[in-house]
């Protein structure tokens, strides 16, 4: 769905890159890697990030927690928006009209809403409630995320995410693909005391594993933890992983009750265990509800403009050349 402001023409390119790299050298891209410590602890928690509020497409609201002025990326992710939450008049929704996207993934897991989906490869469907739809987009598409017309007609509340996911250098012009899964067949997990859900979209919990086939290893969990449960998930010693606070609060680190983190809040880990700690506030009101979401990074250059992320400047060159020659998907 985000197009990180995207183009409406794609017209004094070479101001605006410079625009983009001096914002850049100011963010820096991130990889937690901290090879010197015990790997068989709990990880700790390297920084907290407030998301920011700002707006993509027709005006639609977002929570960006990256890229922002303080983090590039955190590889091989390159950007989490949270859609919403927010109530939409009827007959007044915004969506994302027509864009393109070149050289990596993103990932529409909707919480409460439903969009229509369309792109110029003849592919088009529906995203409701609890679904999720992976588009590789590879080569290259155009394609639209718009508010389904039932949806439009009547109003409701809309809240969902998006995630970009890098691709490595050898894949980011494979054919486009579309991996939607949903709501019913979306794995989940819990604990024997039913204290703690799981949602599997990647990877692996609870005695749970995803359907999604993923080109780069990644794990992306959404967890529900009851006031006062407590869960230690395992992580792959070389994922860089982050979880993203929904709802509720919560604590990340076993040793440190004191730092609560409620909603809205990044909360990046560093590589020094293989586990993650995770515990829901005593005295909340409700549930710790959040994204855990990690992967390996793939350490390769990022050369970035708007929809289109390669490995070059000279690839972004072309991939601006092809989309405005209609060689784009």
């Amino acid at each position: 769905m985000s197009k990180i402001n995207n183009i409406k023409k794609i017209n004094g390119i070479e101001g605006q890159q410079q625009q983009q790299q001096q914002q850049q050298q100011k963010a820096m891209p991130l990889d937690s890697d901290n090879s010197n410590k015990n790997i068989n602890s709990i990880r700790s928690v390297s920084q907290i990030i407030k998301s920011e509020t700002t707006q993509d497409g027709e005006g639609v609201i977002l929570n960006r927690s990256f890229p922002n002025n303080f983090i590039s990326d955190f590889d091989p992710f390159l950007l989490l928006d949270e859609i919403g939450p927010t109530d939409l008049i009827p007959g007044k929704q915004k969506g994302f009209p027509n864009h393109p996207h070149r050289g990596f993934e993103t990932v529409t897991y909707l919480l409460e809403g439903k969009f229509e989906h369309k792109d110029s490869q003849g592919h088009a469907g529906i995203i409701n409630s609890g679904d999720v739809q992976w588009m590789t987009a590879g080569s290259g598409v155009i394609h639209s995320e718009m508010p389904e017309k039932e949806f439009s007609k009547y109003g409701g509340r809309l809240h969902g995410f998006q995630l970009w996911v890098n691709l490595p250098k050898g894949k980011k012009m494979m054919k486009p693909r579309y991996q939607e899964i949903p709501r019913s067949k979306i794995p989940t997990g819990t604990t024997e005391n039913g204290k703690v859900l799981v949602k599997l979209i990647a990877g692996e919990s609870l005695g749970s594993k995803a359907v999604i086939d993923t080109i780069t290893p990644i794990m992306y969990m959404h967890l529900k933890l009851e006031s006062g449960s407590i869960l230690v998930q395992p992580v792959p010693k070389d994922y860089n992983v982050f979880a993203y606070v929904i709802k509720g609060k919560g604590v990340f680190e076993e040793n440190n009750n004191n730092k609560i983190i409620e909603r809205g809040n990044l909360v990046i880990f560093d590589k020094d265990g293989k586990r993650i700690y995770i515990k829901s506030v005593e005295d909340s009101k409700i549930p710790l509800e959040l994204l855990l979401i990690g992967g390996i990074p793939i350490r390769e250059p990022i050369a970035r403009y708007g929809p289109f992320v390669m490995n070059t400047q000279q690839e972004i060159y072309q991939a601006i050349e092809d989309y405005r020659n209609g060689k784009l998907g």
